[in-house]
Formats: structure tokens, sequence, C-alpha cells
């Protein structure tokens, strides 16, 4: 697992479950699973059970989107289009 997207995502789960006033455990009480798996999450883990994932952030009222990687040069190129009244 690419370690900026745990590492993201490590901070986005703490992030909110401080905001919520949650201690790991609460947290993990409520999402129906280990105070250790929380804390794997929040530490950046990368080896974690994509089920219990979605309970923590389903739990923390955040969800997870995926989206497909586009090429620098694709991007550029999107972007040079609507700049020159392309479609957008």
């Amino acid at each position: 697992m690419d370690k900026h997207f745990t590492d993201f995502l490590a901070g986005e789960v703490r992030s909110r479950r401080t905001v919520l006033g949650l201690t790991q455990r609460d947290l993990a009480d409520m999402a129906g699973v280990s105070e250790r798996f929380v804390r794997f999450v929040e530490q950046g883990k990368p080896s974690i059970q994509l089920d219990s994932l979605v309970a923590v952030l389903d739990t923390l009222g955040l969800e997870l989107h995926l989206t497909t990687r586009t090429s620098q040069a694709a991007r550029t190129r999107a972007g040079a289009g609507r700049a020159e009244g392309g479609p957008s």
C-alpha cells in the first residue's frame, strides 16, 4: 500500500476522532473493532482489513472514494484543452 495514502488516511482518522472527542477505545467500541486496529490505522500500518477500516470510517462519518489515476501529461493536456475552449 502506498505510504502517502496510509499516512494521509492515518491523519484523517486521528484528526476526526479527536474532533469528535473520542478515545481510541471509544472509536473501537463504536466501530466494532479492536483498539489495536484503531491504533494501527492511526499509525499508518499498511496491512489492515478493509471491512474493519470501512467500519471505522463509517463510525467517524468519513467515506473512502476511489478515483482513477491520471498521468501528469494527461492532466496537462486536459487543462490545455479547457484553456483553448475544448471540452471540460
